[in-house]
């Protein structure tokens, strides 16, 4: 790519988008405001006879989409949004002035919004039909301790999965950070609101979604020169996958009441052998509290499964999803339910 002068320089953009038939250059070095277009159907033609052109903006440019027939231009303080066909009829009309893109690799079209990584955690920038304006939303506020302390961080990464209405950022310094520590969120879209986990264990130096034959690719390479597929097999690289689960802390009602637990009642459908233990933690899980010890789960009521259970071993007649009644001990004014599946 070469500047509009004619000599041949290189632009090196680091953010490049289509729009109106046109690319769309930004984060040059030399002028990290500006923001370079091509004539329309062309990719090598920037004449502005032809119909290329030039834009500034008062904040570097940190990423280029285009979403809803506009191509927005985040800044590291700024949003904008260009509107129009052509270099004749072009409108750049501000957002917002007071709030920027953190991270370029954080823009994502995710769930009829654009997500991106500001400064104080994921936010969309959604256009609103009924009086044409834009809102900014923060998604993350319930989760804002996820987003702190990335001081180190100096790679951002992310993908959507559209099956899952998933959006995943990773947080990533393979200088300082390995790949067992590097840590990431999850962001998941559930009718009208949004649910939040961690990830811990994938350090991608870039992420991608594709559709193959009818199968969904979840993929991301590595700093050790391999390629990776998410959300495939039954193991994390070779290693077990723990599974956790925590309730909230229920009251029963009255959190000034202690309460007598008797009996948990489980009701669970397992696809394989079970090795997962129930914990009871009481008054907030606080230190001073006793702890019963873990019960394990009961699979000897489940019913076997021809060709996959062992003859003499297994349960006949049993249930595929069993209700079990698990007596337990302890009291407290409240009391919270851990799963821990180690299998």
């Amino acid at each position: 790519v070469t500047d509009l002068s004619g000599t041949g320089a290189p632009l090196n953009p680091q953010y490049v988008a289509g729009f109106k038939n046109a690319l769309f250059f930004s984060g040059m070095s030399a002028n990290p405001q500006e923001i370079v277009f091509t004539a329309p159907y062309s990719d090598t033609d920037f004449t502005p006879a032809s119909g290329a052109g030039s834009i500034l903006i008062d904040s570097p440019v940190t990423g280029l989409i285009p979403f809803r027939d506009s191509l927005y231009i985040f800044g590291e303080e700024r949003i904008y949004r260009l509107q129009g066909n052509t270099v004749s009829d072009f409108l750049l009309e501000p957002v917002t002035r007071e709030i920027g893109c953190k991270a370029p690799f954080t823009i994502q079209e995710f769930a009829g919004d654009v997500i991106f990584l500001g400064p104080d955690g994921l936010r969309t920038v959604a256009g609103t039909e009924r009086i044409g304006d834009v809102e900014l939303g923060t998604l993350t506020r319930p989760v804002q301790p996820l987003f702190e302390n990335l001081s180190d961080v100096d790679e951002f990464e992310s993908v959507i999965i559209p099956d899952k209405t998933q959006y995943r950022v990773f947080f990533v310094n393979s200088a300082s950070r390995t790949r067992a520590t590097t840590r990431g969120v999850i962001c998941v879209r559930k009718g009208d609101a949004y649910e939040f986990g961690e990830t811990k264990g994938i350090q991608p130096s870039s992420t991608d979604f594709v559709v193959y034959q009818g199968q969904s690719f979840v993929i991301h390479g590595g700093f050790d020169g391999y390629v990776y597929r998410q959300e495939q097999g039954n193991t994390f690289d070779g290693e077990t996958i723990f599974g956790r689960y925590r309730s909230p802390d229920i009251t029963a009602g009255d959190a000034g009441i202690r309460k007598n637990f008797q009996r948990v009642i489980i009701n669970y459908a397992p696809t394989s052998l079970i090795n997962a233990d129930l914990f009871l933690r009481y008054d907030y899980e606080a230190p001073d509290v006793p702890r019963p010890a873990a019960y394990p789960f009961d699979s000897t009521k489940v019913v076997a499964i021809y060709g996959v259970s062992s003859y003499g071993t297994a349960t006949y007649g049993g249930q595929s999803n069993p209700l079990i009644r698990q007596p337990v001990e302890g009291s407290g004014f409240a009391v919270a339910l851990r799963v821990v599946d180690i299998g």
